[in-house]
């Protein structure tokens, strides 16, 4: 049976929340990347057992912040015995700014898929670029590796744009959905 897994680090609880509509949609367990970049032997398992796995972390300066980026060196471990092969792979980010430089941080998540041997999913939504558009609409920072997130600064978690949110779930849904054709 598919099993979908989020892992992800979240420095002030917005990647979190994120993280929880990636996961209501993908029927995905949560893992948590501590504040020091690490996580617990049972999440590696639990991660060894995944069809598919779906990266989430902040935009910090451009990139991910070092507490993922630790996590990701640790898994140089699985890389060398090619234990995530064939994996399914999705991945997440949001930064304050709509820009953000937000992709590179989603290209970093998509390279390090890329060197596990796995398969990247993407956004598979159109973009809300009309003029009517709102924050309340799908996808509307035109995002297609993953999912683009804007946190304002000024308000806390529960006050990411809606758009962004369904367009979390939505994903989370298309990750699972790819890893049980491919993987029953």
């Amino acid at each position: 049976m598919s099993k979908t897994v989020v892992v992800y680090f979240s420095g002030y609880g917005h990647t979190r929340r994120v993280a929880e509509f990636v996961a209501e949609g993908a029927s995905a367990e949560l893992i948590e990347v501590s504040s020091e970049g690490d996580i617990t032997e049972a999440a590696w398992e639990t991660l060894n057992a995944a069809s598919a796995i779906i990266f989430g972390a902040p935009t910090y300066m451009g990139s991910v912040p070092w507490q993922f980026k630790k996590f990701a060196d640790a898994t140089s471990k699985v890389w060398f015995t090619r234990g995530w092969q064939d994996k399914v792979f999705g991945g997440f980010t949001n930064s304050a700014s709509l820009n953000g430089d937000k992709q590179v941080s989603l290209i970093y998540l998509q390279t390090l898929a890329a060197q596990h041997g796995g398969l990247w999913v993407s956004l598979g939504l159109p973009p809300s670029n009309t003029k009517a558009a709102t924050r309340a609409d799908v996808n509307n920072l035109g995002g297609s590796a993953g999912v683009l997130v804007q946190s304002p600064a000024d308000v806390g978690a529960d006050d990411i744009p809606s758009g962004d949110l369904e367009t979390a779930r939505l994903y989370g849904a298309r990750v699972a959905d790819i890893a049980k054709r491919l993987h029953g």
